[in-house]
Parts: structure tokens; sequence; C-alpha cells
């Protein structure tokens, strides 16, 4: 079969793409933005891909057009589409009726954390010898791909809430019909999509009524918005996760998070020292323990995995060492991530100065949806940049948002003036943390090159 996908370079959309063609299914694809990870993936497994949203590229026509969340109409393809009468499904459609029909589904869902979680859980799950499916919005390192078939019957798959397509406003989760499902946190976000916290929790309700009775729903007993959603009704026994009066804690062996043992029920199940950072992660690897002991996974199997767990691309990700000046790069672009990685961070690096380069890139942070809660999210670093590189009718004013920082904090709003004034300012033992969820012009790259220039050019002296 011919598949095509319009938004094929999407984080969920390129593992639809992957997984089309591990069915054998011959694939292609168009995107307006394209740049790694995800394009390189989609090139690597030999899949065609169109720059631009154009009628013509449906010549000859496919059997089925999986579009893609952020298609809308007006695009020249989507109504050569509909006029044409092609067939056409979204992709949390096709993957329930293709893929997930008959498998026991792990989905991770939440707001924060579910890309690493799902890593986490595949991985461990395929340390047990269970050779999991997945699908994640992200490409884990012990994986290299962002989605595989796997061996029947487990499937992990992040639970996304977002939209299903421009014909199907309902959450792309509501398609995944779980037997296992992680619920890792809530808070307001996707202001694109949702009008308040209330809608969100809708549809994490709507989820939760398609968890069956024999299932199991891994939860945080301190999230308040969660425990709205599971008092709305829940058939699911819960396992909660937290503090000593809850199912499973931990006790850190180490400030940063890179070392904590686990309990449950109070029992000492073992340690688990590893190499990322955070108190968030250590909770996503304690729900990712809990969920793969329901998949039948024993709980020093899961430990023993998680020693060797490498965490996905683009997640407090190490990209450059030039001459003792540390690059990373995450995604983080809501200040709860935001604060969560700082904190992971400092307490790694202790007084080490800190450089937080923070893209205004997301529809709610363009949008100032998040008003004045970056100043206190951003408080762990020495030094702070603003970056903004698309204005919006609502965008945030970021010189005013500077005086709300206590420590030296700039605005930027071109990346090569932000690269070119950072690289001269940072000494050796600094640690530039960039934050955000776009390819922010390219910005890392281009900071390791004049770092790297920086560095040549003083030892020619």
């Amino acid at each position: 079969m011919r598949i095509h996908i319009l938004g094929i370079c999407g984080t969920f959309m390129a593992g639809i793409a992957c997984l089309a063609k591990q069915l054998g299914h011959e694939v292609s694809g168009c995107d307006e933005s394209v740049y790694p990870p995800m394009s390189t993936q989609l090139q690597e497994q030999g899949i065609k891909l169109v720059q631009g949203f154009a009628a013509q590229q449906l010549d000859p026509e496919p059997d089925i057009v999986i579009v893609g969340n952020a298609m809308t109409r007006g695009k020249a393809v989507v109504e050569a589409m509909l006029d044409r009468g092609i067939p056409y499904t979204s992709g949390p459609q096709w993957l329930a009726e293709h893929v997930l029909q008959g498998r026991w589904v792990l989905a991770v869902a939440g707001t924060h954390g579910k890309t690493t979680t799902s890593s986490m859980l595949a991985w461990v799950l395929d340390r047990a010898k269970l050779t999991p499916g997945f699908l994640i919005g992200g490409i884990p390192e012990n994986f290299h791909v962002s989605a595989r078939l796997g061996d029947a019957p487990f499937f992990v798959i992040e639970a996304d809430e977002y939209d299903s397509a421009f014909f199907d406003k309902r959450s792309k989760f509501i398609h995944y019909r779980p037997r296992t499902l992680i619920l890792n946190n809530l808070e307001y976000d996707h202001a694109d999509i949702f009008p308040d916290l209330a809608a969100i929790q809708r549809q994490f309700h709507h989820l939760i009524r398609t968890v069956p009775n024999n299932g199991l729903v891994v939860a945080p007993q301190a999230d308040k918005a969660i425990a709205t959603v599971l008092e709305q009704g829940c058939w699911t026994p819960i396992e909660y996760i937290g503090d000593d009066d809850t199912h499973w804690r931990v006790e850190l062996n180490e400030q940063d998070g890179s070392h904590f043992t686990v309990f449950c029920e109070e029992k000492n199940m073992g340690e688990v020292c590893w190499q990322l950072l955070g108190m968030h992660n250590v909770y996503n690897a304690l729900v990712t323990i809990a969920a793969a002991r329901h998949a039948g996974v024993p709980v020093n199997v899961s430990i023993e995995a998680l020693t060797s767990f490498k965490n996905v691309k683009r997640r407090l990700e190490l990209i450059g060492n030039v001459a003792g000046i540390r690059v990373y790069d995450d995604f983080a672009h809501h200040p709860t991530a935001v604060a969560s990685t700082l904190a992971g961070l400092r307490a790694h690096v202790g007084n080490e100065r800190i450089i937080a380069v923070l893209e205004f890139g997301s529809y709610s942070m363009r949008n100032d949806v998040h008003g004045d809660a970056f100043a206190p999210a951003l408080a762990r670093a020495d030094e702070v940049i603003l970056a903004q590189l698309k204005s919006s009718e609502h965008a945030p004013d970021l010189q005013a948002m500077v005086a709300k920082f206590s420590q030296p904090t700039q605005v930027c709003h071109d990346v090569n003036q932000l690269v070119t004034n950072l690289a001269k300012q940072v000494q050796p033992g600094d640690h530039i943390l960039i934050m955000s969820n776009t390819g922010f012009g390219g910005v890392h790259a281009k900071l390791l090159d004049a770092l790297t220039s920086i560095h040549q050019q003083e030892m020619a002296q």
C-alpha cells in the first residue's frame, strides 16, 4: 500500500511513518519545517520527504493519506485530498487500527516526562527480553529510533493529549485503549488546543474510562489535578507514588538524583545508580518500575535496566564540551519542566556557573500563557538569556520580564547575535543550558562552532 503522510516530521508522525515502513508499506510524506533528529531518522529509513504542502505531491494518488494534527483546512494538499476523495485518516486512528489491535498497550500520559518515561519503560521491557514495540516522541539513545513494531503483546506509547487531526478534535490518547496507564503529572499547557485546565482534565478522564478493570493506573499521590480526574471515576486499580504512605517511594542517596533507593510497600527493592539527574527523572523511574511490574517484569530486573538507560536526545543532553565549556540541549518549555531541569543540573554541578538560554518558541510561551512563572523557574541559573525569534499577537514583553529576574538577564531576537555574544563571555567550567522545543535557528551547532573557533585561535597564539 502507498501511504502519504502530511506533517511527517513531527515527532509522532515520524514514528507513524517508521511503523508503516516496517509493516511493508511504501511511505512518503511532506512537511514545512524539516530538521533533525526526525528528518535524519526518516531519511535513514528510506522514506521520501517532500518540502511544503503543494497539491502536486498527491500525483500519483496514494492509497491513503495519514493527516497530522498540524494540518489545517486551506493548505493546498489538504484541499486536493478532500476534493479528489482520497481516503484519509488521522495518525492515532491508523495506529490503533493497524498496530495496537490485540496488543497490551502501556501508555504514558501527562504534561511533563512522557518521552523520557516512555523510553525508560521500553528499555526496561526490552532488557527483560520482551522485545516491545514502541512509539516515542523523541529518539531514545538506547534504541536510536523513535518507533518499532516489536513482538506481541507489549507496545509502549507516549500518550499525547494534543488533538488527533483537524477532523477529529479528541486527544490522541483516546485511540490507544491502554491496559497499563502512567499519569505522570497534569498542568495547564497547549493553549492553542485547550481553553483551560478543566478541558484537559476532561480528556484525561475520557482516557481513564478506556482502561480495563484488570489494568493498572500509576499516578503521583500529590498531584491535585490528577486527583480531580480520578475523583470523577476510575474503574481500575491505582498504584500511587510519592511519600511514606504511598505504594511506591524513594530515598535519595545523592541529592542530584543520580543514585536512589526504591521502596515498594516499605520494602527495600534495591538501588538505582544511573546517568540521569533531577527528582523529575527519579519519579519517572519509579512509575516505570511500577508499570513494568504490571507487565510481569520483576523489580530487580527493572532496576538493573535503568542503570544502563541513556535517556532521550534533547533531554538535558550534553552535546559538546569545548575547552571545559559544556553545552546542553533540553526540550523544556513549560515553567515546571524548566525548574526541574535546572534543579537537577544545579545539584550535579554545585557552584559552577550555569547560563540558561530559554527560547519562547511554543505556542503557549509565545502567547504569554505562563505569565511571570519563568523568573522563579530560572532562579537556579547564574545568568539568563531570553530568546524570541517569532512574535505573536499576544507575545510577552521580554524586556519588561527582565525586571522580574534577580540575576543578570538579557533578551535576544537574533540567533547569530546570541551566539556571538555568548561565545565571547563564557569561561572554562561554565555550563550553557539551551532550552527550546524547536530547532532554535540551529543555535546549538552554531554555538559549538563558535566556541571551537575561539579555542583554536587561543591555542594558536
